[in-house]
């Protein structure tokens, strides 16, 4: 008797042990008599997200950087510093490419490059975690039906939060590196490593200027994550209807046009806090007291239309960039389970 009650206490310890991966089967927990569902999953799944993540992350970075760069660039010129130096996306695109090269078009990839498996593999898994805790909240559900999107947009707002604190450094660095080409055409800065403007951030502003923009980056990726996996849910699902094809045999068509779609609904909504926090993140030390102040100047000297600025290479962006996403993710999924499965 004895020993089966340790073993009992063992089991109920075990399960309450947070999980990675959505479940395959629930388990139950007496808490209290009451007994709640909790999704388990296993460490197979865990690894599985983390590198179908994280070259879904390759992809996007691959095909979407150079219009990251238009867009960062374009975002940051002030109207007080004299009339662009070109008329739009694929003007500022060419124009990089022939003065600067290849290199140029890539100029600040290596922050997101190094940054991309933890980011991408921590949104997946974060979005994952979302469902779960959406799931285990909800008593009122049953568990083995699929989430309704109201749920699957919560869980992907609640993605964003360990994501930022991944995201927001990078993206500190990438867009210092990138309006720096604005405004020093030296070789010297050209040659400079992610590194070096890290080791200059740090030196100049401590940790906190390496973290600079982290409250915009999630104030920005909070309701883009939900619009970004909630359409994406939205759209693949309407897909399969219309093909009558079983969402778990998803054709690569389905998922590069949902994943597309989804980059696009996604930055229709948070362009505007973008531009803001690219100002924010790119400014002098001092400059700004936060982002409300970053919005009050830029409507007092550049209009409402200023938070559009970067519209064009942002939404030429989005769709190929998180169609491939997407696309990285599935395939990698689905050949995980064929061959290691």
């Amino acid at each position: 008797c004895h020993s089966r009650h340790q073993r009992e206490v063992f089991f109920v310890v075990v399960n309450q042990i947070p999980h990675i991966s959505v479940a395959s089967r629930p388990h139950q927990i007496m808490d209290n008599a009451e007994v709640k569902t909790v999704p388990s999953g296993n460490k197979g799944e865990a690894m599985k997200n983390f590198v179908a993540g994280a070259i879904g992350g390759v992809c996007c970075v691959a095909v979407g950087h150079p219009f990251d760069l238009v867009k960062v660039r374009m975002q940051t010129l002030s109207a007080s510093s004299g009339p662009p130096p070109f008329t739009g996306t694929f003007d500022c695109l060419l124009k990089t490419a022939r003065a600067e090269g290849i290199r140029g078009v890539y100029r600040g990839v290596t922050a997101p490059l190094v940054a991309v498996t933890p980011i991408f593999a921590v949104n997946f898994w974060g979005y994952e975690m979302g469902q779960q805790f959406v799931r285990y909240f909800d008593k009122e559900s049953d568990h083995n039906k699929p989430l309704t999107l109201t749920q699957l947009i919560i869980a992907g707002s609640l993605s964003s939060l360990p994501t930022t604190l991944i995201t927001a450094p990078s993206e500190r660095i990438k867009c210092v590196m990138q309006v720096q080409a604005n405004l020093d055409k030296g070789a010297a800065t050209a040659n400079r490593s992610m590194m070096s403007f890290a080791k200059e951030i740090y030196k100049e502003s401590g940790i906190r200027g390496i973290f600079k923009g982290t409250g915009a980056t999630l104030l920005r990726d909070a309701p883009g994550c939900a619009v970004y996996f909630g359409s994406y849910e939205f759209f693949k699902k309407e897909l399969c209807r219309l093909q009558s094809v079983d969402p778990s045999e998803l054709s690569p068509g389905i998922s590069l046009t949902a994943g597309g779609l989804a980059g696009m609904f996604m930055w229709s909504v948070v362009l505007p806090i973008d531009v803001l926090k690219s100002r924010f993140q790119t400014s002098p030390e001092g400059m700004y007291k936060g982002m409300g102040d970053v919005y009050r100047h830029l409507i007092r000297e550049e209009g409402y239309g200023a938070l559009f600025k970067g519209v064009g290479p942002a939404m030429i962006r989005a769709f190929p960039a998180n169609a491939a996403v997407f696309l990285g993710v599935e395939v990698t999924k689905k050949a995980w389970d064929n061959f290691l499965g």
